[in-house]
């Protein structure tokens, strides 16, 4: 079991609803696909690099509601830089991704 943390802890991430407006894979990975997210803020998408390509097609995903972490500090992944994490659950024939059951607003945040 892993280290329990407190609900202060556990208050500080923001998981937020984005809606995938392009998706594609990373040249040379196996793993990587490099995300444009919307989030709703006046900065535009956002850039998302994730390591799901064994999960899914990148077509696939534009256009769907999926829940990310968006309070991370951005960091670099294979050259490109990465603002924010896809919360998904799971591996292998067990992965699937956390989405919202209808339409809500972009950058609609997890209570």
């Amino acid at each position: 079991m892993k280290e329990k943390i407190s609900i202060e802890e556990f208050s500080k991430i923001e998981v937020s609803v984005g809606t995938v407006r392009s998706a594609e894979r990373v040249p040379d990975t196996d793993k990587l696909l490099r995300l444009t997210v919307d989030f709703g803020e006046e900065a535009g998408p956002r850039q998302i690099v994730s390591g799901i390509a064994a999960y899914t097609e990148p077509d696939a995903l534009i256009g769907r509601q999926l829940a990310f972490v968006t309070n991370l500090e951005p960091r670099t992944i294979r050259g490109l830089e990465s603002d924010g994490m896809l919360f998904a659950v799971g591996s292998d024939e067990s992965f699937a991704f956390l989405s919202p059951d209808r339409t809500v607003p972009p950058g609609t945040s997890a209570h």
